[in-house]
């Protein structure tokens, strides 16, 4: 299948979960990173607007060329966030859903400030207490969102997660859900290639879709 054809699957399944869920089906991050300008541009051309990016340099090299070719392009940052990098971050993306220390927070908010510009922000939960994965430990997502609303006045729109490979995501899925709900959280970030039907029958309000539209990297 062509890429296009592709996108529209994902659209179909996503709907199709949805709908044998009960659910309102969620926003479908179409994930871009390693793929060209060229590869992406037959997904925007279809009609797609909101795609999600790992790295700030790869995003800044190809999406303001895009962006000035097609309007309405909403960009999401997926990937971990350097605090040397939250200048860019914020002048670039619409949503930043890495989120995942005080020192990051410090600093998206210093930037914001400046800026003027304020993209939405997610928490990133390390659902799987993985060490070598960023994330806040779902133990502290309490204190850090009253860090992040209270101290600093971010506005948090939602949570993240990033379920560990070798598990089933769906606990993982449910644990991010019970903390937005204890929270005070309206949305979910949750579910990629090979798990957003899981996701969005869990309700999912975005799911990160990159190698199942664009193909392999």
């Amino acid at each position: 299948m062509s890429t296009v054809e592709r996108y529209h699957e994902i659209l179909a399944r996503i709907a199709k979960a949805a709908d044998e869920a009960g659910k309102a089906a969620p926003q479908l991050v179409a994930v871009t990173k390693t793929f060209s300008g060229d590869e992406i541009r037959p997904v925007i051309e279809a009609g797609h607007r909101v795609f999600g990016e790992n790295r700030v340099q790869e995003a800044e090299a190809k999406w303001p060329a895009l962006r000035s070719e097609f309007a309405g392009i909403e960009l999401r940052l997926i990937g971990p966030l350097q605090s040397n990098k939250a200048e860019y971050a914020v002048a670039l993306f619409d949503v930043i859903e890495t989120v995942d220390r005080e020192k990051i927070a410090r600093a998206l908010k210093a930037e914001m400030d400046k800026q003027g510009r304020s993209p939405r922000l997610y928490v990133q939960i390390n659902t799987g207490r993985e060490p070598q994965k960023a994330g806040v430990a779902p133990d502290d997502a309490p204190a850090f969102l009253s860090l992040c609303r209270n101290e600093l006045g971010l506005a948090i729109e939602g949570l993240m997660c990033i379920p560990p490979a070798d598990e089933n995501p769906g606990p993982h899925f449910a644990l991010l859900a019970k903390l937005a709900r204890e929270n005070g959280v309206d949305k979910m970030s949750m579910g990629m290639s090979g798990d957003f039907e899981i996701a969005t029958a869990m309700g999912a309000t975005s799911v990160r879709v990159g190698s199942a539209i664009f193909g392999s990297r």
